[in-house]
């Protein structure tokens, strides 16, 4: 099922194809349930996706890998 969400961080919409069911999403909307327990599938990347809209490259702007910190010092 394709997903678009806006990233919090730069407002810009992503659309990511996950591997769920509309009666997944709508059991996950319930709040009842843990989203790893919903989508058991999913991995930690594609949850933090479907919760917040943030994505990889978000989470590397935000916070870049160590790599990335070396070459700025």
């Amino acid at each position: 099922m394709e997903i678009t969400k806006a990233s919090p961080l730069t407002g810009k919409p992503t659309t990511m194809d996950l591997d769920i069911t509309s009666d997944q999403l709508i059991e996950y909307n319930k709040g009842e349930k843990l989203i790893q327990d919903v989508f058991p599938n999913l991995n930690a990347d594609e949850r933090e996706f479907l919760m917040t809209g943030y994505t990889p490259d978000d989470w590397d702007a935000i916070y870049p890998p160590e790599d990335e910190l070396e070459k700025t010092k």
